[in-house]
This record gives structure tokens, C-alpha cells and sequence, in this order.
């Protein structure tokens, strides 16, 4: 029995036509299209890039900060010489809300500058009077600036930023050193320091310490000015200006206009310190408040002295200068009021500092005679310690070692280390008390009585003149004198009869002039010496005095020649 299907038969009696097979099949393969390049070379890019990310991407840090003015999140970069090194993630308030969190990632370049020596500040623009920086964050925003600091060290990746930006980098040679000082007057953070008025570093900071002691001031000297720096060297403080009268006018000085504005130290170098050794980083030094100290302190040889004084000092501090001759040998170092509440005195102590090195050099300072045996010689020649005045308009006082003439014998005595100089009164102290003795003086005299006593003299003057004796010996005198020009006429012509009368007409007007005078004399003397009326009375006492002498000479000549009176004028009267 077969399985297959019988086969169809058409109704029409003819025989069924056979069936065509199906066609085969033919499978082609499609060609690889270059459209699916693209994605897959993105692909191949973004895998790439990726993995070079993960392998240069670096840690993430953390750095804290007061604020976090000027810093964007995606956008603010960690610079180092302006190249990038990491860039801000993610600004953050820290729990207790007191500072900024700013999260950092790093570059796989950044990761070397990781260490616990490392310092990050945020870049701003700073304006202050010592220092402008930052101006180009005006344009670009403001980026964090990292120092790595000396080489080696720890890893880190919390760090704590600084307020302010360092004063002094790891890639700027130079040397550190400390100033101690009483008072750092207008220098702060930035302020310059000047070798010969050139700016070779700048103040770093200062500390108080527990506010009782001196200040300590930080200071950073660059290469290669910081080998001038030696245990020889003095800083003083350079701020501001320094004003006052000097050679006979008006000085004003000053380091720069920075350091007016900003303050500033200046340090210099003695020629004796030409062989010495740099000092270290860390040195100590003093910070003198101005040249004249720091000065003051580089001459070896100090001899102190003190001077007791019992007039105003007022004007009169330390730094006063002590000059001999207007020429500067030393300074007040200290002055106190001592009371001896016992006694009920009072007296002012002014220490000072010799320094013979002003005057004498070193080859001529004497060897082989003390200090006070030198003084004491030239106390024994009058040589005194006198206040005087430095400055009428500043009132500003000094102390003036002088020669007084005619100083009592004093001696040199101690106390303690320091000599003890004999002193004066001087200067415009001496003139205000002389002024005052001359006004008591002045103050005794009974001007009213001696002004009732003049009127009562001119009254009594013009009583004598208005009176008659004065009007009689007037007359007696003018007769007189027309008697005399009449002998004079008469002589001329022939002196033969006047002769006789001449004795007696001279003792006559001797009489008559001797009265005169006397009478005249009273009243002149009642009208004073330098009166118009004495004036006049002694012009015609001259007068007079002159008419006698011609009248002497005369007899005289009649007396030695007598044929004058027959020969006249002429022949050996004449000629004798």
C-alpha cells in the first residue's frame, strides 16, 4: 500500500500536466558598509580619552579658606608659574559653617606638589600702599596659587590656605632674619628693606608674643644682597620723615616714597666688617628706631656719664645729642626725675653716652691716659655739662659740654660705672633769670616819688630862671662882653690907656663870669644834662672862656713887648 496521494485526474479525460519545480535559492553576501567607521572611531576616541583621563586624573584634595570669594566650581584652576595643575570640584560650607571646603582634582602633574611643605592661596587683585598685585585676575578670575615648598616631604591631601600670599617662594633664593624692637611704627606685611636705597627685600611679618616684650619682625633678603648681611650690620627703621635744622637751616629727609607711605627698614654694612662671614639664616639683629641709633651703637668705645640738673629739662629725651664745640661726641641715653620726698628736693638725672670714636680715630684715641683722668683735666679748666637750647622753634634742648669762666673747683666722682659730671645752668635758662632779677630790680624803684621829685624840681628850675639873680647876672654878662669888644677895638688902635685898666677889667669879668657860672651851673643841673638849656649855657661858657683867653693873650704880648703900644702892629712886635 503505497503512502503517496493518488494522483488527481482531469475531468476532462486529459491526461494531468506535470508540475515545474521550485527555484533555488541563492544566498549572497552583503558588502561591509563604511558608514558604521564613524561611530565606531567615536567609540574608539571616547574609550581612548577616557582612559587617558583615569590614568592622568590625579587625587582629590581639600583645601580650606576663609571665604570663598572670586572661586567657581568647574571653571577656578590650581596654578603653579601660570600652568594648571587641578581644577575646583566642589565649593562647600564645613559643619560648624566657620570656613570654606573647596574640593580639588587634581592632575596627574599636580600630584608631585602634594607634600606637607606645600602652601595654596587664592590669587585676587591686592591693592595696598606696599604692594599691588593680582591686577591680572581682573580679566582672567581669580585661581588658586600653590608654593611646593622645599623638596621631599609627606604626602598630603588636606591642606589649610593661607590668607594672604607668602612673602617669600621656595624658588627665590635668599636668607630669613629676625628683628627685635620696642615698636614697629608704620611697617607692616610687604614693607621694603633698603641696602643704600636699594630695595633688596621686604618684611615678612611681625609677632607681638604675649605683648610684654619686644616685637619680632621677619624679614627676607634676596640674593645676592643677603651676603651683605653680617653680625656687624644694623638695621634701623627708615618709615616716614625725619625732619629738623641743621648747618644753619632747614633739613628734611627720607628713604623713598614707598617708605613713607609704607614704611620701611634699612640695614647697613661698617667697613671694619669687610672680612666677616654672612650671617646665617635666623640671625638675630636689633631694629634701631633711626640712623642716629643705629650709628650711635657701632662706635666701641662708650664712656657713660651723668649730670644732675635743677632747671626745666623740657625738650630734653634720649637720642639728645651731646656736643663740645657745636660738634657731636655723644648722646642722652636716659632722663629721670629724682624727688627726695625727705628733704623735699628735687632734681633731674641725664645719663649719657660718650663716644670718643667721633672725634679720634683709632691711632689717635690716647692709650696711656683713663677716661677719667681726661675728664678730670678738663673739668679743672672750667669744663662743665650745660642744658642748652637746640631749637628756638621746636623747643628741642641738648647738652653742651663747655669751658664756664670762672667755674668753682670740681671733682670727678662715681657712680656706679659712670662718671659724675659738674654741671651749669646755661642757655636761655641763664637769660630768663637774669630777666627776672632785672624786673625784681626794676619793681623796687619808687617811680611815682621820682616822678613827684622832677615836677618839683622843673618847678623850682623855672622859678630860678624866671627869678632875678639869673635876669642880673644875665645883664652883668652881656655889659661885659660889649666891654670887651670895645678893648678889642681900642687895642687895635692903640693899647696904651687900656693897659692900665686891663688888670682890674680882667679880675672883674673873672668875678662877674665865676658868678655866672655858678648860678647857671644850679639851674642847668636842675634841668638836667641833656637839656636844650644846658646845651646853650655851656656854648656860652665857651664862648666866654674864650673872650678871657684872648684877653690873657693880650696882656701877655703887652706884657713881653710894651712898644706895641707906640709901634702899633708893625716891626718887632709884629714879628715877635
Amino acid at each position: 500500500m503505497s503512502d503517496q496521494p493518488p494522483r488527481a485526474e482531469r475531468v476532462d479525460g486529459n491526461p494531468p500536466q506535470r508540475e515545474k519545480p521550485p527555484p533555488t535559492a541563492h544566498l549572497r553576501r552583503r558588502r561591509f558598509s563604511f558608514v558604521w567607521l564613524i561611530p565606531i572611531v567615536a567609540a574608539g576616541i571616547a574609550l581612548y580619552l577616557g582612559y587617558r583621563t583615569l590614568v592622568q586624573q590625579g587625587p582629590l584634595i581639600t583645601i580650606t579658606f576663609n571665604n570663598a570669594f572670586g572661586l567657581s566650581e568647574g571653571q577656578t584652576q590650581v596654578k603653579y608659574k601660570a600652568v594648571a595643575l587641578g581644577t575646583v570640584e566642589t565649593i562647600d560650607l564645613s559643619p560648624d559653617n566657620s570656613h570654606v571646603v573647596v574640593r580639588v582634582r587634581m592632575n596627574g602633574v599636580g600630584t608631585r606638589f602634594l607634600t606637607d611643605h606645600a602652601r595654596f592661596w587664592v590669587v585676587r587683585p591686592h591693592f595696598s600702599p606696599s604692594n599691588f598685585s593680582g591686577l591680572d585676575t581682573l580679566v582672567s578670575g581669580a585661581y588658586i596659587e600653590v608654593d611646593p615648598g622645599a623638596p621631599g616631604g609627606r604626602y598630603r591631601a588636606h591642606f589649610t590656605g593661607l590668607q594672604d600670599p607668602p612673602g617669600v617662594r621656595s624658588d627665590q633664593p635668599g636668607h630669613t632674619y629676625v628683628l627685635k624692637a620696642e615698636s614697629i611704627g608704620s611697617l607692616s606685611s610687604g614693607s621694603p628693606v633698603f641696602y643704600r636705597d636699594v630695595q633688596v627685600g621686604e618684611v615678612l611679618a611681625y609677632d607681638l608674643g604675649d605683648g610684654l616684650g619686644p616685637v619680632t619682625i621677619n624679614v627676607f633678603v634676596r640674593a645676592p644682597y643677603d651676603r651683605l648681611v653680617r653680625p656687624e650690620s644694623h638695621f634701623y627703621n627708615s618709615s616716614g620723615v625725619s625732619a629738623g635744622f641743621q648747618g644753619g637751616g632747614f633739613h628734611i629727609e627720607f628713604q623713598s616714597l614707598q617708605a613713607i607711605i609704607a614704611g620701611g627698614v634699612t640695614f647697613d654694612l661698617p667697613k671694619e666688617a669687610a672680612d666677616s662671614a654672612p650671617s646665617p639664616n635666623s640671625a638675630v639683629f636689633p631694629l634701631f628706631a633711626s640712623k642716629e641709633e643705629a650709628e650711635a651703637a657701632g662706635y666701641q668705645n662708650q664712656i657713660p656719664i651723668v649730670a644732675y640738673f635743677q632747671t626745666s629739662v623740657s625738650g630734653l629725651s634720649r637720642g639728645s645729642p651731646v656736643n663740645v664745640f657745636g660738634i657731636q661726641v655723644g648722646e642722652v641715653t636716659e632722663v629721670k626725675l629724682l624727688l627726695n620726698p625727705n628733704k623735699g628736693t628735687a632734681k633731674v638725672r641725664v645719663a649719657m653716652q660718650l663716644q670718643p670714636e667721633r672725634v679720634f680715630s683709632a691711632n689717635e684715641f690716647p692709650k696711656n691716659e683713663t677716661a677719667p683722668v681726661v675728664l678730670q683735666k678738663m673739668v679743672d679748666r672750667g669744663l662743665r655739662a650745660v642744658l642748652e637750647s637746640g631749637s628756638l622753634i621746636t623747643g628741642q634742648k641738648q647738652i653742651s659740654l663747655e669751658v664756664v669762666p670762672g667755674a668753682k673747683p670740681a671733682k670727678i666722682t662715681r657712680e656706679g660705672s659712670a662718671l659724675v659730671m659738674p654741671s651749669e645752668g646755661g642757655g636761655l635758662d641763664n637769660i630768663m633769670s637774669s630777666l627776672s632779677d632785672v624786673t625784681t630790680k626794676l619793681s623796687k624803684i619808687p617811680f611815682d616819688a621820682l616822678g613827684s621829685n622832677l615836677n618839683k624840681l622843673l618847678v623850682t628850675a623855672n622859678d630860678t630862671i624866671g627869678g632875678p639873680e639869673v635876669k642880673q647876672s644875665l645883664t652883668s654878662l652881656s655889659t661885659t662882653l660889649k666891654d670887651v669888644q670895645q678893648l678889642v677895638k681900642n687895642t687895635n688902635d692903640g693899647l696904651a690907656p687900656t693897659l692900665k685898666a686891663l688888670p682890674g677889667l680882667t679880675k672883674s669879668l673873672q668875678t662877674t663870669l665865676h658868678a655866672a657860672t655858678s648860678t647857671l651851673g644850679q639851674v642847668g643841673r636842675g634841668y638836667g644834662s641833656d637839656s636844650d638849656f644846658q646845651r646853650n649855657l655851656e656854648q656860652l661858657m665857651d664862648q666866654a672862656n674864650g673872650a678871657l683867653r684872648s684877653i690873657k693873650l693880650l696882656a701877655d704880648f703887652l706884657d713881653r713887648h710894651p712898644e706895641a703900644l707906640i709901634l702899633g702892629r708893625t716891626g718887632r712886635a709884629t714879628g715877635g
